[in-house]
């Protein structure tokens, strides 16, 4: 009972703060959705490929200790951050149960596997960033949390970042450091059935803390059938409530490819519908729908 009351007063002293939704340019969504999914090919293919897209290949690496990879890429008026995630769901379901911890340089806490992998991609890449240009940044699964904090790290030192665009991402941070961060320019784009964007799960530790692991940004839901619905903060957070620790399911692995997501996204190019996004949950009478 006192998990219950601690999280429906979290809840209501948060749901103020929720922001207002934008139309969606899904010509947009798609190029970035593009350009995650090209982090997965090898490297000799990957210039050809961003040249049929009108990119510039700058730079491209494997950091070794995290074995994360990532391009920079750039047109005359953007530079494209893009990191590499994991097909690998099960393993991401393992590397995602950790605790948040301090951040020295953005002073919030974060998943401390993310933050490390953010900051050495950060140092190899700053020699070939130019602050006098916005920058874009993208990427799926764990690709997509490493580049929400890259975009944290970005903003902090003064770079002009003007889009963050990720498909099915795990969260990266608690309430207080998605507040300090909600100017982030985020989508996160996420299909239906995706478990990954649901974890790390709400915990009782957490709610007896008040220190839940809490989404940044607008959640764009590919519904299927030419239909979307978008959420944020409290109706974002509660949709973990549904996430079990159960063994993913087949249905849930081909709901976090990218060819998922590109396939969805390419049925919402041409008259979208958006719908109401229903959570369906009820805390002491009170609904969040």
């Amino acid at each position: 009972m006192f998990h219950a009351f601690a999280l429906f007063a979290l809840i209501l002293l948060i749901a103020p703060f929720q922001p207002a939704f934008a139309t969606q340019d899904f010509s947009v969504i798609k190029s970035q959705a593009q350009l995650s999914d090209d982090t997965y090919l090898e490297a000799d293919t990957l210039e050809s490929r961003l040249q049929i897209q009108g990119q510039r290949l700058v730079h491209q690496s494997l950091i070794s200790d995290s074995q994360v990879s990532y391009f920079l890429s750039t047109t005359k008026d953007v530079q494209t951050i893009a990191v590499r995630g994991t097909a690998n769901l099960q393993n991401a379901m393992i590397d995602l149960t950790v605790s948040l911890q301090a951040d020295p340089v953005l002073d919030i806490k974060l998943h401390q596997g993310f933050a490390s992998a953010a900051r050495a991609i950060y140092a190899n890449m700053k020699p070939y960033l130019n602050k006098n240009q916005p920058i874009h940044i993208t990427g799926h699964s764990l690709g997509g949390a490493i580049a929400v904090i890259l975009g944290m790290y970005l903003q902090t030192d003064g770079y002009a970042v003007t889009q963050v665009i990720t498909f099915g991402q795990p969260k990266v941070t608690n309430v207080t450091g998605a507040k300090k961060f909600d100017d982030l320019p985020l989508i996160r784009v996420v299909t239906l059935h995706d478990i990954v964007p649901l974890v790390p799960p709400i915990s009782p530790l957490q709610i007896k803390n008040l220190d839940i692991f809490w989404h940044m940004g607008t959640e764009v839901i590919l519904m299927g059938d030419k239909q979307y619905a978008e959420t944020s903060g409290v109706k974002s957070a509660l949709r973990a409530t549904k996430f079990t620790t159960s063994i993913p399911s087949e249905k849930n692995l081909h709901a976090h490819k990218m060819t998922t997501y590109l396939a969805r996204i390419n049925e919402l190019l041409a008259s979208p519908v958006e719908v109401p996004y229903k959570t369906d949950i009820n805390l002491f009478g009170f609904s969040f729908d």
